[in-house]
């Protein structure tokens, strides 16, 4: 017998940037919340996501009384996508939920300046919620702050930090 699924699309995902943890070489976990179908059918929600759009290679089940999960095991520096679908009883799934984009934040590059006495180009991902300082040494003991940025939206920034004459120069970003 075939069943005729009659839940409403699901919203937009409503929040999707609260980083739980960022630790270099640790994997990350995101909260993910949605908003809840209102079809008294709905017994819980598929979250699906993976690492290009519209290509989920994992997903997290979760009961209807649930509007949020949290995903783990996210690698920082990369992007994941994800969507929500509400299913019943039955095994019945709503299309998918419009997508959402995550950067994990916690993973910094550093593109050297193709001729001498240039500025580094520093890149790393920045999220809604937090600030950041990205610090400078020469000596790995003391470090001085020559950058600061505030996380308004999920994305990539970049500062050039300026040529400090001869040696060594350590960069670290410090997430607030």
């Amino acid at each position: 017998m075939n069943r005729i699924c009659r839940f409403k699309k699901l919203s937009l995902l409503t929040v999707l940037a609260s980083l739980l943890g960022c630790v270099v070489a640790k994997a990350s976990l995101v909260s993910i919340q949605w908003t809840p179908n209102t079809d008294p059918s709905v017994a819980g929600y598929n979250v699906y996501y993976g690492g290009s759009s519209r290509n989920y290679t994992n997903v997290l089940s979760t009961a209807n009384n649930s509007s949020a999960v949290t995903v783990g095991g996210l690698v920082e520096g990369q992007t994941y996508y994800f969507a929500v679908t509400a299913f019943d009883a039955f095994g019945d799934e709503s299309d998918l939920s419009d997508e959402a984009q995550f950067i994990v934040p916690g993973f910094l590059t550093l593109a050297p300046s193709a001729t001498p006495g240039g500025t580094a180009h520093i890149q790393f991902p920045v999220t809604q919620g937090h600030w950041y300082e990205l610090q400078a040494s020469k000596d790995l003991v003391s470090w001085t702050t020559i950058w600061q940025v505030t996380g308004v939206i999920n994305t990539w920034v970049q500062f050039d930090a300026p040529s400090t004459g001869s040696g060594s120069q350590f960069y670290r970003v410090v997430l607030h």
